[in-house]
């Protein structure tokens, strides 16, 4: 369910009302009683939170075993 903004039109008022997308819009500002209108936002977009996101975030921890070395090739005279 989205957070409406509304903002009155008389004590200009604003303020946040939780609410479902089938309820009417609110009509009375909570302070005053007078008459309020829905404000049109953005959204609040994407919010990442967490101490970063890196290329290594989905990797295991540790380091990779190295590839075996290959023996070098015999010495020729």
């Amino acid at each position: 369910m989205p957070t409406y903004d509304y903002c009155c039109d008389s004590c200009l008022y604003k303020f946040e009302h939780f609410q479902s997308m089938q309820d009417d819009p609110l009509s009375t500002c909570p302070e005053c009683g007078e008459s309020v209108r829905r404000l049109l936002t953005g959204g609040s977009g994407i919010i990442f939170k967490g101490s970063g996101f890196y290329v290594t975030d989905n990797r295991k921890s540790g380091k990779k075993p190295e590839a075996p070395k290959a023996d070098p090739p015999p010495a020729t005279d």
